[in-house]
Order: structure tokens, then C-alpha cells, then sequence
């Protein structure tokens, strides 16, 4: 009965080894794995440090655009206010035009008499002076 203990001993410390062995290799396996895997993430910080200073220089020119943009809009709003302050002198002249015109008509029709009175003595002074001119 010594003898199976014997034999049940080394079996359990050969069973040890070999687990020893087994848990060793995956150590080293996990070690040379999380290696690579550091080394992958030093490139990818520096990937993200290039990627970083670019957008920060796209964020700035972004920056500058826009405030060239606000400040042409503020220029061409200026032109339009000017533009537009030219349409209403045009409509106003124009209505003055027409209040001149509408005055004229009321008036010509009004005195329409004394009008085509006048209109025959200039025909017959245009006609008096062409004589005259041609003696």
C-alpha cells in the first residue's frame, strides 16, 4: 500500500509538471502577445498625435473661413442696404413722375378749352412766322 502511495505521489507530481509547463508556455504566450499589443498602441498614439495636430490646424482654418465669411456678409449687406436704399429713391422719383403726369392730364383736361385755344393761335403765330421767314 506504501507503493501505490508512492505511485499516486509521482503521478500527482508529473501531473504538476506537466500543468506547470503547460501554464508556463501560455504565460510566455501572453506575454509576447501583450507585447505586440503595447507596441500596436505606441503606433496608434502616434498615429493620433499626427491626427491631432492636423485637426487642430483644419479647426483653425475652419475658424478663419468663418470669420471671413461673417465678414463679407456684413460688407455685401452693406451693398445691399445701399442697393436697396437706390430702388426706393427710384420708386419715389418714379412717383413723383406720376403725381407730375396725373397733375398735367387733371389740368389739360380741365382747361381743355382754352388748351386747344391755344394750341390753334401757336399753329396760326408757327404759320405767321413761317411766311414771314420765307419773304
Amino acid at each position: 500500500m506504501v507503493n501505490l502511495v508512492y505511485i499516486a505521489a509521482i503521478i500527482a507530481a508529473i501531473a504538476f509538471a506537466v500543468l506547470v509547463i503547460f501554464v508556463v508556455k501560455v504565460l510566455k504566450e501572453t506575454q509576447r502577445t501583450m507585447s505586440n499589443v503595447a507596441d500596436t498602441l505606441e503606433g496608434l498614439e502616434k498615429q493620433m498625435e499626427g491626427i491631432t495636430v492636423e485637426t487642430t490646424a483644419l479647426l483653425n482654418k475652419t475658424n478663419r473661413l468663418a470669420e471671413d465669411i461673417n465678414d463679407k456678409t456684413t460688407r455685401l449687406n452693406t451693398l445691399v442696404d445701399g442697393v436697396k436704399n437706390i430702388g426706393d429713391a427710384v420708386n419715389d422719383f418714379t412717383g413723383s413722375i406720376r403725381n407730375v403726369s396725373q397733375s398735367v392730364n387733371q389740368l389739360s383736361y380741365e382747361h381743355r378749352d382754352s388748351t386747344a385755344q391755344a394750341v390753334k393761335w401757336g399753329t396760326v403765330v408757327m404759320e405767321m412766322f413761317k411766311k414771314n421767314k420765307n419773304k
